[in-house]
C-alpha cells in the first residue's frame, strides 16, 4: 500500500513474523524494504498506482529482480467499512496471491525515459501558452489591440513589436512599420491598434511575460534535443551514403505542424524504431506519432488483440447489464494519454477528404459530434494496432469508396430520397 510518507508491505504469513511491516519513503528505507522482500523469498509484488509515489520503489524492485504488478486502485477496493493501511496491504497481497489482479500496461524500459521527457515537454508547452495569455492581458490593460489584429503574438510581426515596446519605443507609427510583408493588416490599421496607454506597471508585466515565454521556449528546445538524442541511440544502425560536402550552408528546414511541432524529424525516427511508416495513417501527424511512441513504444505485444487495446484506451462501450437490462453502455471516463492523442487526431481528420474523414462525417450524422470523435478514435486505434503488430503500412484501398457494398447503400439512399421528392433516379449506361 503506497503512500507519500509510509509504505505498508504484507507478505504471506508463512514467510515472516510479523507479516506486515511499515517502511518510510527515504531511499535507505526503500532499500531495506527490498532487502526484506528478498529475505522472504518474494518473486512478485502488487502495488497500487498512487500518483508518482510508486515509481522509486518500482524501479528498485525491478533492479532486484522482483516483478512488479502495477494495479488500478479502482480494481482493488477493499470490503466497505474496513479501511486501514494494514488491511489494504493484506487485501492486495491476498488478491495477488490468488491471481485476481491484472497488471497495468507499462512501456518498455528503454521507452520510459523518453516518455518522462515528452510529458515534461507537454507541460512546458502549456506553460508557454500561459505566458502568451499574460502578454495578451498586459496589452488589454494598456488598450493595445495588437493581438486582435495579427494572427499570433509570437510570430515575426508580434515578436518584433513586443521587443521594440520593451526596448522603450512607444510611437505607434514606428511600431507599425515593423510589420512583416506577409501580414494582411496594413500600416494604418496597425497604427490604430498600437495606440494605447503605456503605463509602467503594465509594461513591467509585459516584459516579465515575454521573458518567461522565451525562457520556456528555450527549455522546450533543450528537451527536444535530449529526446532526439535518446531516440536516435535506439534506432538500428543504417549505412549512410557518401555525400559530397556542399560549399553553401544547408538551409534550415521549415517546421511542419506549427510552432509546437518537434524540431527534429520525429516521423522518420519513429519509422526506424517501429519498422513501419505510421505517418500514412490519416490524422497522425509528427507530434501525435511522437506522443504515441513515447507512451506505447514500438510494439503492442502486451495486448493480445485489438479489442484488448481499445478496451485499455476506454474507446469501446462499457456495458453494464443487470437482470438482462442494460444499465449503461457509455465509455469509461479515463485520463489515458494515448486515447487523448487519438481523439485529437480524430477531431482533426473530421474535414479531411479521405476515407477516415468520410467515416467521421457518417458517424457524426448518425451519433452526434462527441460520439463521432470516439468512434473515429476507435477506428484509428485499431488501424494503429494492426500496423504495429503486422509491420505493414496503412492501406487506404481497403476503404475504397467505390466498393460494391458502399455503392449499393449509397444508391439505395439516393433512390429513397429521390422518391420522397417526386423524382426517379436513373442510372446512366456508360459505353466501354
Amino acid at each position: 500500500d503506497i503512500g507519500a510518507r509510509e509504505i505498508y508491505v504484507a507478505v504471506p504469513p508463512d514467510r515472516s513474523t510479523p507479516c506486515v511491516r511499515c517502511f518510510g519513503t527515504f531511499t535507505d528505507q526503500l532499500r531495506a524494504l527490498v532487502a526484506w522482500l528478498r529475505e522472504c523469498r518474494i518473486d512478485t509484488v502488487a502495488m497500487e498506482a498512487t500518483s508518482v509515489y510508486w515509481i522509486p520503489l518500482a524501479e528498485l524492485l525491478e533492479e532486484a529482480g522482483i516483478a512488479v504488478c502495477l494495479v488500478n486502485p479502482r480494481h482493488v477496493k477493499n470490503v466497505p467499512g474496513r479501511k486501514t493501511d494494514v488491511l489494504d496491504s493484506q487485501w492486495l497481497q491476498y488478491l495477488h496471491s490468488v491471481g485476481l489482479l491484472r497488471a497495468a500496461f507499462r512501456a518498455p524500459a528503454e521507452v520510459r525515459p523518453v516518455r518522462v521527457l515528452w510529458r515534461h515537454r507537454d507541460a512546458l508547452v502549456r506553460q508557454s501558452a500561459w505566458q502568451v495569455q499574460h502578454i495578451h492581458k498586459a496589452f488589454d490593460q494598456m488598450n493595445v489591440q495588437l493581438h486582435h489584429v495579427i494572427a499570433g503574438i509570437t510570430g515575426a510581426t508580434g515578436t518584433a513589436i513586443v521587443e521594440a515596446i520593451i526596448a522603450g519605443r512607444r510611437d505607434p507609427a514606428y511600431l507599425a512599420t515593423l510589420r512583416d510583408k506577409r501580414l494582411r493588416a496594413d500600416v494604418p490599421t496597425l497604427t490604430r491598434a498600437l495606440t494605447g496607454d503605456y503605463r509602467a506597471e503594465h509594461l513591467f508585466c509585459l516584459q516579465q511575460a515575454y521573458e518567461g515565454y522565451k525562457f520556456v521556449r528555450t527549455q522546450i528546445i533543450a528537451v527536444e534535443e535530449e529526446v532526439h538524442r535518446r531516440q536516435a541511440a535506439l534506432c538500428p544502425p543504417t549505412p549512410e551514403p557518401a555525400v559530397e560536402p556542399s560549399p553553401e550552408p544547408a538551409r534550415q528546414p521549415r517546421r511542419v505542424g506549427g510552432k509546437n511541432a518537434p524540431s527534429f524529424p520525429a516521423a522518420e525516427l519513429i519509422q526506424k524504431l517501429c519498422g513501419v511508416d505510421l505517418s500514412t495513417i490519416p490524422g497522425l501527424s509528427a507530434p501525435t506519432l511522437q506522443g504515441l511512441w513515447s507512451e506505447l513504444g514500438s510494439s503492442l505485444a502486451s495486448f493480445p488483440t485489438a479489442k484488448h487495446f481499445v478496451s485499455w484506451l476506454s474507446l469501446c462501450p462499457d456495458n453494464r447489464i443487470s437482470g438482462g437490462k442494460k444499465l449503461s453502455v457509455g465509455t469509461r471516463a479515463t485520463a489515458n494519454r494515448v486515447a487523448r492523442f487519438l481523439r485529437v487526431a480524430a477531431q482533426g481528420v473530421g474535414h479531411a477528404h479521405n476515407e477516415i474523414g468520410e467515416f467521421h462525417r457518417r458517424m457524426r450524422a448518425r451519433l452526434g459530434g462527441a460520439a463521432a470523435i470516439t468512434a473515429t478514435a476507435h477506428k484509428l486505434a485499431r488501424i494503429l494496432y494492426a500496423c504495429l503488430r503486422t509491420k505493414q503500412p496503412y492501406d487506404a484501398t481497403r476503404h475504397d469508396q467505390n466498393s460494391p457494398l458502399r455503392r449499393s447503400k449509397a444508391l439505395t439512399k439516393l433512390r429513397a430520397k429521390a422518391k420522397n421528392l417526386g423524382f426517379e433516379l436513373v442510372e446512366l449506361q456508360t459505353a466501354n
